[in-house]
Parts: C-alpha cells; sequence; structure tokens
C-alpha cells in the first residue's frame, strides 16, 4: 500500500529491512569466509611457487602482479560500481571468481596455470571491491566509517586467520598443497550461498545512507520507483586536489612495501620455518592485521588521517626484520607487516571515502586503488631484482623509499582536509 505524504510527487517507502549493522555484520560473515579462501591460499603462495621451480624475482613479481590486479583494474569496475544497480552483480562475480580459482590450484603441477591462477583470484577482488566499498560505506553513515570499515577488517581477519590454519593442519597431514587449495572450496560455497541471500534481502544498500524521517521510513522524490535519492552538486562534483595528494602518500608507501609471498618464500628458501609453519605465522599476522585495523579505525574517528603516520615506520622496518636470518627477527618483520596490513586495509578506505564527492565515491575507490597497485607492482620488481642481489641493499632502500613517503604526508597535510 503507498503512503503518501502532503508534498506532491513524494512517495515514502519502509527503509532497509535489515539494519544498517545487520547488514555490515552480514557482509562481514560473507567477507571472513571468503577469506578463509583467498587467505589461506594467499599464506602458501611464495613457496608453492617455489615448490613448482619459481625463483625469488618471479615470485616477488608474480604476487605483486596479483596486487595490482586487485587494485589497478578497479576504475573500471569502480566506474560500474557507481551504478547501483550493478552493484550486486560485481560482488557476485568477483567473489565467484575468487572461490572457483584457489581450488583449482589444488589440481594444477604446471607453474605457469598456478601463475594464472593466483592472477585470477586477484581479479576476483578487483571486480568486487569497489561495489563492495561502497555499500559499506553507504551502511555505514550513521555508525561511522571508520568503525564500519575497521569492524568489517576484523571480520575479515577472522577468515583469514582460519584459513591458513586449515591449510597448514591439511599440508602437515598430506605432505602438499594440494589438499588444503581443495578444502577451502567449502567456505567458499557458504560464503556465495550467504551473498546471494543478502543481496536478495537488501537489494538497494543506498537506503541506509538517505534521509530517514523519524517514523523509519526512506522519502523519495520522483516516480514511484524506489531508487537512489536525486544527486546532488556535491555527487556530481570533481575530485578534489586533497584526495590526489592522499594518493600520492599511499602509493609511495606501498612503492617500499614487500609482499608476503616473497616474505614466506624466505622464510622457507633460508630453512627459517619448516612450510607447515609458514601459514600457521600467517594466521598470527592476520590477528594482528585485526587488532591494528580495529585500532586504527577507532583513531581515525577520533585523529583523522593522522594515524596514517604509522604506516611508512612499520613499513621501513619490515624488511630489517623480515629478511633476517635469524627466526625469531623475521617472525617479527611478519608480525609488522600484519600490522601495516590492518591499517592499509581499514583506515585507507575510510579515508577515501571522506575525501570524494559521494556521487564519485566508486570511481574515488577504483582510482585511488590502482595508484598504488601500479606502485606495488613496480615496487615488487625493485624488491625481487634487489633480494636476489643484496638484502642490504633491499632494506636500505625501502626505509628511503618510506622515509620519501613520511616526508610527502608532513608537507602535502592530506589530514587537514579529513579534520574540516
Amino acid at each position: 500500500m503507498k503512503n503518501t505524504t502532503g508534498n506532491a510527487g513524494s512517495r515514502r517507502v519502509a527503509g532497509p529491512p535489515l539494519t544498517a549493522f545487520r547488514f555490515i555484520l552480514v557482509f562481514g560473515v560473507v567477507s571472513a569466509l571468503m577469506d578463509m579462501v583467498y587467505e589461506g591460499a594467499r599464506s602458501v603462495t611464495g613457496p608453492f611457487l617455489g615448490a613448482l621451480g619459481a625463483s625469488a624475482l618471479l615470485i616477488s613479481v608474480i604476487t605483486g602482479a596479483g596486487e595490482a590486479v586487485a587494485l589497478v583494474l578497479r576504475p573500471v569496475f569502480g566506474r560500474l560500481a557507481d551504478r547501483p544497480r550493478l552493484r550486486w552483480a560485481l560482488a557476485l562475480t568477483g567473489y565467484g571468481l575468487t572461490a572457483l580459482s584457489v581450488p583449482l590450484l589444488g589440481i594444477t603441477s604446471a607453474l605457469w596455470i598456478a601463475c594464472l591462477l593466483v592472477l585470477m583470484e586477484r581479479l576476483g577482488k578487483a571486480v568486487r571491491s569497489p561495489a563492495k566499498d561502497t555499500m559499506l560505506a553507504e551502511a555505514g553513515t550513521r555508525l561511522g566509517r571508520g568503525k564500519t570499515f575497521a569492524f568489517h577488517e576484523a571480520l575479515d581477519q577472522a577468515g583469514a586467520f582460519l584459513g591458513p590454519l586449515l591449510i597448514g593442519v591439511a599440508f602437515s597431514l598430506s605432505g602438499s598443497y594440494g589438499p588444503g587449495f581443495l578444502l577451502l572450496a567449502l567456505p567458499g560455497v557458504a560464503a556465495m550461498l550467504l551473498l546471494v541471500w543478502l543481496s536478495k534481502r537488501v537489494p538497494d544498500p543506498s537506503l541506509y545512507e538517505q534521509h530517514q524521517p523519524p517514523d523509519g521510513s526512506v522519502s523519495y522524490s520522483g516516480s514511484a520507483t524506489p531508487g537512489p535519492a536525486v544527486a546532488t552538486p556535491q555527487a556530481s562534483s570533481r575530485i578534489p586536489r586533497q584526495f590526489w595528494m592522499y594518493a600520492a602518500f599511499s602509493s609511495l608507501t606501498m612503492f617500499g612495501y614487500a609482499t608476503f609471498g616473497l616474505l614466506s618464500f624466505h622464510l622457507v628458501a633460508t630453512g627459517l620455518l619448516p612450510p607447515a609453519l609458514v601459514p600457521v605465522l600467517y594466521a598470527v599476522a592476520m590477528a594482528v592485521d585485526a587488532v591494528a585495523a580495529l585500532a586504527s579505525g577507532w583513531l581515525y574517528d577520533k585523529i583523522g588521517l593522522k594515524v596514517l603516520l604509522a604506516l611508512p615506520l612499520l613499513a621501513a622496518a619490515i624488511p630489517w626484520f623480515g629478511f633476517s636470518n635469524h627466526t625469531a627477527l623475521a617472525v617479527a618483520g611478519v608480525l609488522m607487516w600484519g600490522a601495516a596490513m590492518g591499517v592499509q586495509e581499514s583506515t585507507m578506505r575510510a579515508a577515501v571515502s571522506e575525501l570524494a564527492p559521494t556521487g564519485r565515491r566508486g570511481s574515488a575507490y577504483g582510482i585511488f586503488t590502482a595508484c598504488y597497485g601500479i606502485a606495488w607492482l613496480a615496487g615488487s620488481v625493485l624488491i625481487g631484482l634487489l633480494y636476489e642481489r643484496s638484502i642490504f641493499a633491499l632494506a636500505v632502500t625501502l626505509t628511503v623509499i618510506q622515509a620519501a613517503a613520511l616526508a610527502v604526508f608532513v608537507i602535502v597535510r592530506p589530514h587537514h582536509a579529513s579534520g574540516s
């Protein structure tokens, strides 16, 4: 039954069938299940490719290229994510690619096929992430976007903790990586079923961001068909200069950031850890990631982008510890890597939603991640080359890069926009 108001052409419909918190919670469970899949695979990608004959340079390039694929293609899918009717299709397609590619790793013994599957899994992340982040930003309007993304990242890391443990147990029992990859098909199927249910239950998450009158309904203008709110002047405005300055800082930081693929290869190649313990260490790093995400998300809502000053400091310390020939130092380096990832994957995303116009948010997420994805790929090539020549030169070079990133942050002061 229609419920009209006194204003001509206006119409009210019931609000979203799930509260914003429940939407974020269910989406977080989907992400947790899928994180079991791709983080389980990610925890052993380096040693797995190494066992198939890959060199340190190739591992660094493939894992860096995987991250670049997950990031550089996001402007394309981010622009598509600006269309509300496409967001669920993008999310379902992206998660589906990951759910399919990881189990296939369990039945391949060819290095080139394994490399393609690693890239295919990362392509799934590129397809789904702008749409997912946009829907979470809409649902997190009233809860606080820093807290929303931090809470979502913490749920992600619950899966990122369990997936590597599953791989580690499977490797210990079988002595090979294949059974573990095949087991990861189970959480992948569960995630897809839950995602389909959520998309049918809340087909239009933009309702969360629209103004809700005291009676809990949502007002629409125009046609009788419910849809997104009419664009405001801000929605059609250009992406501001402060956003580009922030993207430059983030890109420089990721240029000097090693991938876990190379870190894990180093652990196994130097005999610091047996292969079965590498995914266990990764699981612990993901627990550190979750704690760091919650802490940085909470601080972001309090002090803004200044919390990101910790990121280049952590990234500069990682090579000195992570590529050490002492087990304790290398383990500490991996834990630092996990803490830096927690800051990078939660607070960086939250900041984009504040620096970009509402109507360009999907595109902004895509552009931002493409910038630092290209930087991460270029850095991975450099890091792989330096690793094969001199670990000391590698550590010095990455420290200089992170010092430059810190200087950029201080000079361009992107946190001033957040504070305003």
